[in-house]
């Protein structure tokens, strides 16, 4: 049931998501930034936000740091494993691949090499900092609006 809390969440967590997917930009190498990188982001941030952090709104204030930190792992899971499947995908239709067992392996592989990567202090901290503020406005907008 679509509440006040979870409409907010959606747009604070896809806006964070975005930003972040912003920072990741220069951190890859001249041509290998994914298809849909930021698209894929946002969108995940707008679903997590909704999903997870939408449901617990109006929960406390130790729920909200909880839940804020819980959306941005399901950020950063979900994320990467949305793009390495597009990037398998692509690669896949470049026959990269001797079989399909191959390809779905390099979803994972992908996806570690990707966040090993982005795996940076300006990252994470925009990630990590800006969902506990996301997650404190979620809070205070479910406790009003519930």
């Amino acid at each position: 049931m679509p509440t006040m809390g979870k409409l907010v969440a959606a747009v604070l967590f896809g806006a964070l998501a975005w930003y972040v997917s912003q920072l990741c930009i220069p951190i890859f190498p001249e041509g290998t930034m994914p298809t849909f990188w930021t698209g894929i982001n946002t969108g995940f941030g707008i679903l997590m936000g909704w999903v997870v952090a939408g449901k617990r709104a109006g929960m406390g204030l130790n729920a909200a740091l909880s839940y804020g930190v819980t959306t941005a792992a399901a950020i950063i899971f979900w994320a990467l494993f949305g793009n390495s499947a597009v990037e398998m995908v692509e690669r896949s239709l470049d026959k990269r691949y001797d079989g399909p067992v191959e390809a779905v392996v390099s979803i994972f592989e992908i996806g570690v090499e990707t966040g090993q990567m982005l795996a940076t202090a300006e990252v994470l901290g925009a990630l990590f900092i800006g969902s506990i503020i996301a997650a404190l406005i979620v809070e205070f907008v479910g406790k009003r609006a519930s």
